[in-house]
């Protein structure tokens, strides 16, 4: 199987500095300077597309566009490129849900992919009127799951529990093909939940060491469900022709932010209930000091950003290096981002790309584009070929 990556869209803005939101942190906390129109969004997604990204995902929160509306019109200016939406179980019905997961395939000629996100923050929960503690949620997702998998296998559903409860419940046209579910957690609560109804278990950048832990946890509890899981990564890039300009460039990131910045975002983010959150937390320890914490492995943007708070940094050759580690131990997807998302999606893939393809572990989407082409452009590194002299 070759490697499949995903690019992110920043519905909440994006800037050559870290912005900041997710996790009960204000977005434009640090930066925020391209507003997230359709036409900037839409030159990422054009981007992502063309690079050899399969899919790319929208977040969900009250800091950020809404992830259905926004990528339903970035339908309409890409052709291949699916969406990872995000989405919280709980805030629509399991039978709205499942319907509108049956349009957008149809609608989108089959590129949607699901992130279920149950929510792991109470206090903005409640602002969307749900009212449940953490460990309820999970539950509650675990019941969502369980109605909305069996409408979109074509079956009539009666469920009556704790948390859900539909009769006679029924889809026109299921959706085909039926959307993946990528499910992230690291609970307790969640994992028996991710086990039962994912298809691609998701973890945030965690070193190498930890990330195995993870994913043999994971693994266990899927085979005592009779059940193979794939399994992903969430990760920031920064990338360059060498790792002293990449690192230069985390460098200035992180001068960017101010030690007040800094201080806030980590009283907010301590304040999280995310058992994921709390590990981010761990690596960074709320300092500018130590933020390497696995080769080319940096914590930095965790600083001020909640959610994925970890980046690769180095040379193309030491990312696809990193990535081959990763894929070593059961990684198959990646889902990368980078600031800005545009320039930072061109570095990444059209510098570390190719490498993987070399080693024979990635492959365009679409094959290989204009592999059987060849354009001579003075000065683009390769020397244009002379023309034959007649004697």
């Amino acid at each position: 199987m070759t490697l499949t990556f995903h690019w992110f869209l920043p519905t909440n803005g994006d800037s050559r500095d870290i912005v900041g939101g997710g996790h009960g942190v204000p977005t434009g906390a640090a930066g925020g300077a391209r507003p997230a129109s359709v036409a900037y969004l839409g030159q990422i997604a054009r981007s992502a597309e063309q690079l050899g990204f399969v899919g790319a995902l929208t977040p969900t929160g009250a800091w950020c566009e809404d992830a259905w509306l926004s990528t339903a019109m970035l339908t309409e200016v890409t052709e291949r490129l699916k969406f990872l939406v995000a989405f919280r179980p709980g805030l629509l019905a399991p039978t709205l849900a499942a319907q509108m997961a049956s349009t957008f395939q149809r609608l989108s000629r089959g590129r949607l992919l699901l992130n279920v996100v149950t929510g792991g923050e109470s206090q903005e929960q409640r602002a969307y009127g749900d009212f449940l503690d953490k460990d309820a949620r999970y539950a509650r997702a675990d019941e969502f799951l369980h109605v909305v998998r069996a409408l979109w296998r074509g079956e009539t559903v009666d469920h009556d529990g704790t948390h859900v409860r539909v009769e006679q419940a029924r889809l026109h046209r299921p959706p085909d093909p039926v959307p993946p579910v990528y499910f992230g957690g690291s609970s307790a609560a969640a994992l028996p939940v991710a086990v039962r109804h994912s298809d691609v278990y998701l973890t945030w950048g965690e070193p190498p060491a930890l990330v195995a832990d993870k994913l043999e946890r994971v693994r266990a509890l899927a085979a005592r469900a009779g059940r193979e899981l794939r399994f992903g990564i969430r990760l920031h890039v920064i990338v360059r022709d060498t790792a002293e300009q990449a690192w230069a460039q985390a460098q200035r990131l992180l001068d960017g932010v101010s030690e007040a910045d800094i201080r806030a975002v980590q009283e907010g983010l301590r304040r999280s209930e995310s058992e994921g959150q709390r590990r981010m937390l761990d690596l960074n320890g709320g300092s500018r000091d130590g933020l390497e914490v696995a080769p080319n492995l940096w914590a930095g943007v965790g600083l001020v950003r909640g959610g994925a708070g970890t980046a690769l940094v180095g040379s193309h050759a030491e990312i696809a290096d990193r990535i081959a580690e990763y894929h070593a131990l059961g990684i198959d997807e990646f889902i990368l981002s980078g600031y800005p998302h545009l320039e930072e999606a061109y570095w990444f893939g059209e510098g570390v790309l190719p490498i993987l393809r070399e080693r024979g572990l990635w492959r365009h989407p679409d094959g290989q584009p204009g592999a059987g082409d060849h354009v001579d452009i003075p000065f683009a590194g390769v020397p244009a070929p002379q023309p034959a002299v007649a004697r």
